[in-house]
């Protein structure tokens, strides 16, 4: 049982709404796009790479992604992919932002259990105007008291957001999929965390070992959390 929380945060992206299947199918599309230069599989480690490298530059989400997939096809291609290619690209990038927002099963309906009993927040990584938009298009922005969209998600960047929350990390939970920005970092801080996976994680995302820790709790879907708090 959790007790004595008093703010519970929210990851975005694959734990209030559909996102990494998304990039998945855009990887897809780049790999067909580029399939005369190298193998799909040595395609897909090649953008992986350029999107690390691309990280402290861009940071996450979509533009980022798209400014990373014309670098990687320029590079494979020894500069000589063609302008249709480039235009193709970018049409990807389109068709992300236009995607539309699927909310995860049980979402709504636990945010309005919690909603009125705890302080309620969005703490995600991304595009700020992209994540914004997407909070938007969810309807889910009214639950929110807050809305941080974080560069990175590690220790430092939690105890700012404690601190401008006024909230010590005893009494704050954290939810979201990714063991390596959701859960480790909130954890070492001494705050609370939940993990509830999701069936597509980004490689960037994934941890080689298994977390074991009095604040650490798993749970298969969001409504879980609920049983948890002792609602």
């Amino acid at each position: 049982m959790i007790e004595n929380i008093r703010v519970i945060a929210f990851d975005a992206d694959d734990t209030l709404f559909i996102n990494e299947p998304y990039f998945d199918e855009a990887e897809e599309k780049f790999c067909a796009l580029m399939s005369d230069y190298l193998s799909k599989q040595s395609l897909a480690q090649a953008l992986f790479k350029t999107q690390i490298s691309n990280l402290p530059l861009y940071g996450y989400g979509i533009k980022g992604y798209v400014l990373s997939m014309v670098q990687t096809a320029y590079e494979v291609s020894n500069h000589t992919v063609s302008t249709k290619v480039m235009e193709k690209i970018i049409e990807i990038g389109k068709e992300l932002l236009a995607k539309p927002i699927v909310l995860l099963d049980g979402i709504e309906d636990t945010l309005q259990q919690l909603h009125g009993k705890y302080k309620l927040v969005v703490a995600t990584k991304g595009d700020l105007k992209d994540q914004h938009r997407k909070l938007h298009l969810s309807g889910l922005g009214a639950y929110f008291h807050h809305i941080e969209v974080m560069v990175e998600k590690e220790e430092l960047d939690y105890e700012k957001l404690l601190k401008r929350l006024e909230i010590e990390p005893e009494n704050f939970l954290m939810i979201g999929n990714s063991l390596k920005s959701d859960v480790l970092p909130v954890l070492n801080i001494g705050g609370t965390a939940v993990h509830v996976p999701f069936h597509t994680t980004w490689a960037h995302e994934r941890i080689d070992h298994e977390i074991v820790h009095n604040n650490f709790y798993s749970v298969e879907k969001t409504s879980e959390i609920l049983t948890l708090l002792n609602l």
